[in-house]
């Protein structure tokens, strides 16, 4: 069992910043591709950001640039940094990891940038 715990998201201005923490109830230090996703009102949910048990990272095209998935194995936790934060970034942010055959997911944090 792995329990992801979503925090940092809030209400921001656009052209701000947040930081997201996602924190793993188990070590993290063999798990690959822990990734980020959101999902706005009405939308499917979507990627944003994959990074594998080294420091490969992926990014969704919308958010290259502005966005830095890092991870701490030391503090089990992977971070999202969104800068430049648009009224289109507004969705709730879940972090997610795959283990073995399961899939396992946060409950997600709401971020709202206001324009």
């Amino acid at each position: 069992q792995v329990r992801l715990v979503e925090s940092g998201g809030g209400l921001v201005q656009a052209g701000g910043s947040l930081r997201l923490s996602c924190a793993a109830s188990v070590s993290i230090f063999n798990l690959n591709n822990m990734g980020w996703y959101r999902q706005a009102p009405g939308k499917q949910r979507e990627s944003v950001a994959v990074i594998s048990s080294g420091t490969t990272t992926v990014y969704a095209y919308s958010v290259k640039d502005r966005f830095t998935i890092s991870r701490d194995n030391a503090k089990n936790t992977v971070y999202l940094q969104m800068n430049s934060l648009k009224p289109e970034d507004t969705a709730v942010y879940y972090c997610s990891v795959v283990v073995g055959n399961r899939e396992y997911w946060g409950k997600g944090t709401l971020v709202t940038v206001s324009s």
